[in-house]
């Protein structure tokens, strides 16, 4: 459900290459769109029409539409009881949130987030480590993801500077902490293995969205660990040369980990060395 940039180059070739999975129909009130992936993926059913797609056979479904269209699409498919694998952010407030999550347990049907970060090996590695006590307790975290969102502007039309959509729509739908955060505040607890207790959280404009573009967050987990997520769409956006900055940092009583993703290192330091 839903066809533009993530389906096409995320979850599309993914469930192609499950041997015991079927890619049976595609859904996109978005014509253009449901017609490029569909040629573009061999798919042999497609529709415009919500009803249409849910009578033509499917057992389970995967969305990938815009966050504002996650509540409908979710409860869509739950009043046909099928399973839910859902791209983040989830909804696009906790009210919505909380209704999604109410009715598919009240309909027994799995629901899913796709944060697929858990899975790239860095992170399963860190999971490892931190499991193991590798670095003992881990008290602290350091989440950063500063980056531009591709940047504020693309060249149009005989080169005029106009605004670059992808962006504006992640801004729209609540900015950077809502769409690539979520991400960062799910690997936490996922690594400490302790839920989060309370929240906190300051933002900076560069831009002029109702959402902040530059952010903040900090975390209180249960077993008594901090993390705080700092992650931007207006890091140096728009200069000639951007830069970005990808830092994962955990913080225990015997070492740390670092791991960078633009200096291709990670890092795990004790008192018996790196």
């Amino acid at each position: 459900m839903g066809c533009s940039v993530v389906a096409g180059y995320g979850h599309i070739p993914a469930l192609l290459e499950q041997q015991d999975l079927q890619l049976h129909a595609l859904y996109d009130p978005n014509e253009a769109n449901l017609r490029k992936q569909q040629q573009a993926h061999g798919v042999p059913h497609a529709f415009t029409d919500a009803d249409a797609f849910f009578a033509s056979g499917i057992e389970a479904v995967s969305i990938t539409s815009p966050a504002p269209c996650h509540r409908q699409n979710v409860l869509d498919a739950v009043r046909h009881r099928l399973p839910i694998i859902c791209e983040k952010p989830l909804a696009m407030d906790a009210a919505e949130a909380d209704e999604m999550t109410v009715a598919a347990k009240r309909a027994g049907i799995p629901l899913h987030t796709a944060f697929c970060y858990r899975f790239s090996p860095c992170a399963l590695k860190i999971r490892e480590l931190v499991t193991a006590k590798a670095i003992g307790e881990v008290r602290s975290l350091r989440l950063i993801y500063n980056w531009d969102c591709h940047g504020k502007y693309v060249h149009g039309e005989a080169g005029k500077l106009v605004i670059q959509k992808r962006r504006e729509d992640r801004m729209l739908e609540g900015g950077p902490m809502v769409d690539w955060g979520t991400h960062q505040i799910d690997l936490a607890a996922f690594w400490l293995q302790s839920a989060v207790v309370g929240v906190a959280g300051q933002g900076a404009w560069l831009d002029e969205y109702k959402a902040p573009d530059h952010i903040w967050l900090h975390l209180d987990h249960a077993n008594g660990a901090h993390t705080m997520v700092e992650i931007s769409y207006s890091y140096y956006f728009t200069a000639r040369n951007r830069r970005h900055e990808f830092v994962y940092e955990l913080i225990g009583t015997k070492g740390a980990i670092r791991y960078d993703r633009e200096a291709r290192s990670f890092t795990m330091d004790t008192a018996e060395g790196t």
